[in-house]
């Protein structure tokens, strides 16, 4: 049987009420196993030629690897802003029971 492997994406919101709504939307359609919500958090960056600085909720979503196509393009549909924040990061390892526990909370793949 082939290893399965595993993501961390992170995407930032501009409200409690966004990310809430993210976060139970990916978990119930079990394209996650688990959305942590972060924040408030102070965010500066670049936008639209100057420097902007906002209080943004931080996403912190764990999922399969093969399944970040689908669960990019939904986080797309209900992420409030115009260029969202979409960024995934492989898992290179971890406590092999959680992993588990990934696998048995999201589609089958």
């Amino acid at each position: 049987m082939a290893e399965r492997e595993y993501t961390i994406i992170f995407s930032t919101v501009d409200s409690k009420d966004s990310a809430d709504k993210i976060a139970e939307t990916l978990v119930a359609e079990k394209l996650a196993a688990c959305v942590n919500v972060v924040g408030p958090i102070s965010s500066v960056y670049w936008w639209e030629g100057k420097i902007e600085k906002s209080e943004e909720y931080l996403l912190i979503i764990k999922s399969r690897r093969d399944l970040l196509d689908a669960l990019m393009r939904r986080l797309k549909e209900v992420h409030p802003y115009k260029v969202p924040e979409i960024l995934a990061v492989k898992v290179d390892r971890g406590n092999e029971d959680y992993l588990a526990w990934i696998d048995e909370s999201v589609r089958r793949g």
